[in-house]
């Protein structure tokens, strides 16, 4: 069997860190995770990458700065994380050698596409389809229904369709994407990033009631979708 890809991901936000290395590592990527410079150099001491996810905005060090080493003495594929409708960052972590960049917030389907693309070209790996987890889930339980990750659909047991806004599969899919793990407000929204200009975190409110009263047999005492007091909301597969 082939050895995994390695992958080293450089971001200040532990839930995006977390989310990505997760969801990757359901592909038969193998992922280190970095905060900073110095623990990304720590990883880079240990062994190098196949390829580096880099966000560009980070305190202390940035991502062009880290770029811009890393490319003088390899050439590792790099992926830049550039903040959405910045182009500026893009030209410019392209002409410091990065090999493509995602904007944020981004969908972890294109992140892994963009990552096949890039090794691809590059030729550093071997095609990394064949690493896969065979069938990976992509259909997640809420209560008595389910959510399907690739039609965007709710369903019910009988395979019958409860209709839902494209805001609100997105709200679903972020929970079900972090299991049993609180999401504050600020954080869904990020997620669930349905192109809405909303810009008060508050309105998340009024959207988890409306699929409370779609997913919960109790709206009124939810067990699907909790919240959690002074921190945002929490999903918790195998309720209902």
């Amino acid at each position: 069997m082939a050895d995994p890809v390695r992958v080293i991901v450089v971001d200040d936000e532990p839930d995006l860190r977390t989310m990505v290395a997760e969801y990757l590592g359901k592909y038969g990527f193998s992922v280190r995770t970095a905060g900073d410079a110095r623990e990304f150099d720590a990883h880079l001491a240990a062994g190098p990458p196949d390829l580096l996810i880099l966000d560009v905005n980070m305190p202390g060090e940035d991502g062009f700065s880290i770029a811009r080493r890393v490319r003088a003495r390899s050439d590792v594929p790099i992926l830049m994380l550039t903040a959405a409708c910045d182009t500026v960052d893009r030209v410019v972590g392209l002409e410091l050698g990065a090999d493509d960049y995602v904007t944020k917030p981004f969908d972890l389907r294109e992140l892994r596409a963009r990552i096949q693309a890039v090794l691809r070209r590059t030729g550093r790996v071997r095609e990394v389809q064949q690493q896969q987890v065979p069938n990976p889930i992509e259909r997640v339980r809420f209560g008595d229904l389910f959510l399907d990750l690739d039609t965007h659909r709710l369903l019910q047991p009988d395979g019958t369709e409860i209709r839902i806004t494209a805001t609100e599969f997105e709200l679903l899919a972020a929970l079900a994407r972090n299991p049993n793990r609180v999401l504050s407000r600020e954080r869904l929204l990020y997620l669930a990033h349905s192109g809405d200009s909303e810009p008060f975190d508050r309105s998340i409110d009024v959207r988890i009631a409306r699929i409370r009263r779609k997913v919960e047999r109790d709206p009124e005492k939810p067990q699907v979708i909790q919240t959690i007091r002074g921190a945002g909301y929490m999903f918790v597969p195998g309720k209902s």
